[in-house]
């Protein structure tokens, strides 16, 4: 009996509490409830895009945080993440047809020879759930991958994963041939996984080496504020 009355029930906070539980909820990997509350906020007539950086961007960089601190591990970020990505898939349509701002755009995949992508998979949707759009690329990619999807999909990021020594060299293949081709300054290259170092991604060439998904998005924020002061020069 106790647990039914304290059962929370969404429709009846107010737009505060709402927020605030979503926030908790999404800490939690509450899927159907962040589901559930998105809905409600949209029908008391909050515009998409306040609801995904008051309730769910919000929410998420407290997950970030802790994760970067040591408090949250993988698999409760996964769960976070899951949860977001529910909420996203709710507001994704009726943000294109608003025409909501965008952080920036990134394309992510695993390098040609390897096949690992939970840390890939948590930057992807620790980057979505910071307002990114993300098209992720999967494992195994070829230098082609990378740079042609980034020029038909007007991307500002693209990012690299490597989860093996053998595979890291394969990183700076993709940024020389960037370089070759002229392409080098149009985007912002960021690179992680396991047995790279800050070192590693200086000697490649890239922007900046990411040690975690909260990194990699805190980096992707910073770079993307530089750009856009860049524009506005």
């Amino acid at each position: 009996m106790a647990d039914e009355e304290d059962e929370i029930i969404l429709s009846e906070l107010d737009d505060e509490d709402l927020v605030a539980q979503m926030h908790d909820d999404l800490y939690d990997g509450l899927k159907e409830e962040i589901e559930e509350a998105t809905n409600i906020l949209l029908e008391r007539g909050w515009e998409p895009y306040r609801v995904l950086t008051e309730a769910l961007v919000s929410g998420m960089k407290v997950v970030g945080d802790d994760f970067r601190d040591g408090i949250l591990f993988v698999p409760e970020v996964l769960l976070a993440a899951n949860a977001m990505k529910a909420g996203m898939a709710i507001l994704k349509p009726l943000l294109a047809e608003t025409g909501a701002p965008k952080v920036g755009k990134m394309v992510i995949g695993t390098v040609k020879g390897d096949i690992h992508d939970i840390g890939k998979n948590l930057v992807s949707m620790m980057m979505e759930g910071a307002g990114f759009e993300v098209v992720d690329l999967g494992i195994n990619n070829p230098v082609e991958n990378y740079i042609e999807t980034a020029e038909k999909e007007d991307a500002d990021i693209i990012g690299m994963s490597a989860l093996l020594t053998t595979t890291m060299p394969y990183m700076k293949i993709v940024i020389d041939t960037l370089i070759a081709e002229g392409k080098r300054d149009k985007y912002i290259v960021l690179v992680g996984g396991a047995p790279l170092n800050e070192e590693f991604g200086r000697a490649i060439g890239a922007d900046a080496y990411c040690r975690d998904a909260a990194v990699a998005v805190e980096t992707a924020k910073e770079f993307m504020a530089r750009k856009h002061n860049q524009m506005a020069v």
